[in-house]
């Protein structure tokens, strides 16, 4: 099961890359960014659940915190410049 879904989300991964260096603008290359990082977080999320080790969830905490700020200061730099 836990195979299934890794495989799946590094999937779907690889198609949010495609937009992220091909997208017509910038903000869809921004939502892609967005994308990715929200998937990495599930998938560490998944393989603590796998390898049964809490440390990847400290890991997907930082990396969500981390991802979150690089979405808000790509969106303000399209909103504003800055």
């Amino acid at each position: 099961m836990f195979e299934i879904i890794s495989i799946l989300l590094l999937l779907a991964m690889s198609l949010s890359m495609v937009r992220l260096l091909k997208g017509p603008t910038l903000s869809d290359r921004v939502i892609a960014f967005d994308v990715i990082s929200v998937m990495s977080v599930s998938l560490l999320v998944v393989l603590s659940l796998y390898f049964k080790r809490a440390i990847y969830l400290d890991i997907a905490l930082v990396f969500g915190a981390i991802g979150f700020l690089g979405t808000t200061i790509f969106g303000r730099y399209i909103e504003k410049g800055i």
